[in-house]
C-alpha cells in the first residue's frame, strides 16, 4: 500500500454523488479521487440535509457538539460510491423542506448560521481531529459558505494545521448584517475593511480571502480577472493585496462518467470511430421533436440566467435558424429566460426544442449527439460545460473569459493550420460577436474535413483531473513544507 502524504479536510455545501446544484459538487466530488492518485487522503464535510444520513453506508459517529448555533450536532462518517464522506447532522438547521439554500425561491433567512455551523466544525475537526483519531494537515474551504472555516481556524489560537480557500465563483459572498457578529461567533475586533468587514456587512468569503494561507481559483484566467473591479464584485483589492498567495488551477472533469465510449443510452464512440456520433444526434434531435437541420445542430446545457448569456442568444437565432442551424436547450433559472426559450422553441417548430429543468442523463445524450454547445457567459470562473463539449467532439462556443479562454482553442487561421484549434471563442459577450462566431460555426460545419479534425483535436485534450490534482498537491506540500 502507497503511503499517504497528508491528510485534507475539504468543507463545502454540496457534493457529487449527495446533492448538486452546479458545477462545485462536481468539483467537491472528483478531488478526492484525484487527490487518492497523488497519494492525499481527503475527507469531505457537507451538511446532512433532509435524506441524506439514509444514504451514508457504514455510518459512525465520530464527533459531537451540544450547542451548534441553536441545537445539538454530530458528524457522521461513512461512504457513498467510494467517496470518505463526514455528513454533519444538525437537525435544527438542515433537517427542512427545500433545497440546500432556499425553499419556494426565498433564501432560508438563517443561512449565515447554517454555514457558519458547518464552517465552525470543519474548524474544530482541523484543530482537535475526530473521535476515530484522523486529524488533517490542510483545511480546504469551498466558496463563502466554507469561507468562515479559515477565519475560525485563524481567531481561534495557534494552529499547525494550514488552510485553503478556492472562490468557485466571487459572485456569491455570504452576506450577513453586522449584528450577527456575535451570533456567528466572530471577534468584534475583526470587524473593519482589512478584515470581516464589507461595506458595513459581514462576508463570509471575505472572511476566508483575508485569513486563508493560499487563495485558488479555478482557472488562471480568472484568478487575475478577480483582480479588476469589472470581475471582482467589489473584493478585488482584496484579491490583488493577497495576490502572492493566489493561484489558478482548472478543474477537471471526471473521465469515466464523461465518457462517450462507455455511455449508456447512446452509441458509444470515440475519436477513431467519429462516425457513430451521427446516429446519437438523429436520436437526439428525435427526442427534441425536432426534424431535419442541415446546419451544425447547438445545445444549451446551462442555468438560465445572465450571467450564463443566455440572454445573447434569442437575437441571434434568426440568422443561425435561416443558416441551417438547430438547438436544444436543457435548463431552469430566470422565470423571464425560461419564457424566453420556450418563446424561441414556438417561434422555430421542428428546429428549436426545450426542456425546462435539470436531467443528468438527458444531458449527457445531449453532448453525445449534438455538434456544439454554447456557453456566452458573461464570466465564468472555470466552466465545466465547455469541457464536457471537449471531451464528446461537441465543438464549443464560448465567450473569452476566465476558464473558457483557459480551455477552448478558437478557431483562427493559424490554429486551424497547426491542427490546434478546438472551438470558437468570441469577445466581447455580446450579440454580435455571438451571432458573428455563430456564423463562423455554420461555415467551419460545412467543411466536414476540418470539422473532423476539429472534433478528434477537442477530444484529446486532457481535460481530466491529473494535471490539476497535481497542482493541488504540490500547493498542499508546500503549504506543510
Amino acid at each position: 500500500m502507497r503511503a499517504v502524504k497528508g491528510r485534507v479536510l475539504s468543507v463545502a455545501s454540496e457534493c457529487v454523488p449527495l446533492l448538486k446544484t452546479g458545477g462545485l459538487a462536481d468539483v467537491v466530488g472528483a478531488l478526492p479521487k484525484a487527490l487518492a492518485g497523488q497519494d492525499w487522503q481527503m475527507r469531505v464535510l457537507m451538511p446532512a440535509y433532509r435524506g441524506l444520513v439514509g444514504r451514508l453506508n457504514g455510518a459512525e459517529e465520530v464527533w459531537t457538539g451540544g450547542d451548534l448555533f441553536g441545537g445539538p450536532a454530530i458528524v457522521l462518517a461513512g461512504e457513498v460510491d467510494g467517496l470518505d464522506l463526514l455528513l454533519l447532522s444538525a437537525p435544527h438547521l438542515y433537517d427542512r423542506d427545500g433545497g440546500a439554500y432556499s425553499v419556494a425561491g426565498a433564501d432560508f433567512a438563517d443561512n449565515p448560521e447554517r454555514f457558519a455551523a458547518l464552517s465552525w466544525v470543519a474548524a474544530e475537526i482541523a484543530r482537535d481531529g475526530l473521535g476515530d483519531g484522523w486529524r488533517p494537515q490542510i483545511l480546504h474551504a469551498h466558496d463563502w459558505q466554507g469561507g468562515l472555516a479559515p477565519a475560525y481556524l485563524r481567531y481561534g489560537g495557534a494552529s499547525e494545521v494550514k488552510s485553503v480557500i478556492t472562490v468557485h465563483n466571487i459572485a456569491f459572498q455570504g452576506l450577513a448584517p453586522a449584528a450577527k457578529l456575535g451570533a456567528l461567533r466572530l471577534p468584534a475586533s475583526e470587524f473593519h475593511p482589512s478584515a470581516l468587514e464589507y461595506y458595513g456587512n459581514i462576508s463570509a468569503l471575505k472572511a476566508g480571502l483575508v485569513t486563508a494561507d493560499a487563495i485558488t481559483t479555478v482557472s488562471p484566467t480568472y484568478a487575475d480577472e478577480l483582480m479588476r473591479p469589472e470581475f471582482g464584485m467589489g473584493l478585488q483589492g482584496v484579491i490583488a493585496a493577497r495576490a502572492a498567495k493566489v493561484r489558478g488551477i482548472l478543474n477537471g472533469v471526471d473521465t469515466e462518467a464523461w465518457d462517450p465510449a462507455r455511455e449508456v443510452g447512446t452509441v458509444p464512440y470515440d475519436a477513431r470511430r467519429l462516425g457513430r456520433k451521427a446516429e446519437n444526434r438523429t436520436r437526439l434531435l428525435a427526442e427534441f421533436g425536432l426534424g431535419e437541420v442541415p446546419g451544425p445542430l447547438a445545445i444549451v446545457v446551462s442555468r438560465l440566467t445572465d450571467q450564463k448569456g443566455i440572454d445573447l442568444i434569442p437575437p441571434v437565432l434568426p440568422d443561425f435558424i435561416a443558416a441551417g442551424g438547430g438547438l436544444a436547450v436543457l435548463g431552469t433559472g430566470d422565470p423571464h429566460l425560461e419564457a424566453a426559450m420556450r418563446g424561441a422553441a414556438a417561434a422555430y417548430p421542428g428546429r428549436v426544442g426545450v426542456r425546462i429543468g435539470y436531467d443528468e442523463a438527458l444531458s449527457h445524450r445531449m453532448f453525445a449527439g449534438a455538434d456544439a454547445v454554447l456557453v456566452p457567459s458573461r464570466f465564468e470562473p472555470c466552466g465545466l460545460t465547455q469541457m464536457y463539449g471537449l471531451r464528446y467532439g461537441t465543438l464549443p462556443v464560448v465567450a473569452a473569459t476566465g476558464g473558457l479562454a483557459d480551455t477552448v482553442v478558437t478557431a483562427s487561421p493559424m490554429a486551424l493550420a497547426t491542427g490546434a484549434a478546438t472551438g470558437i471563442a468570441f469577445h466581447p459577450t455580446d450579440a454580435l460577436a455571438l451571432g458573428q462566431a455563430l456564423r463562423r460555426l455554420v461555415q467551419l460545419h460545412a467543411q466536414p474535413v476540418q470539422w473532423a479534425a476539429m472534433q478528434r483535436t477537442a477530444m484529446r485534450q486532457p481535460v481530466g483531473w491529473e494535471t490539476s490534482s497535481a497542482a493541488y498537491a504540490a500547493l498542499y506540500s508546500e503549504l506543510c513544507g
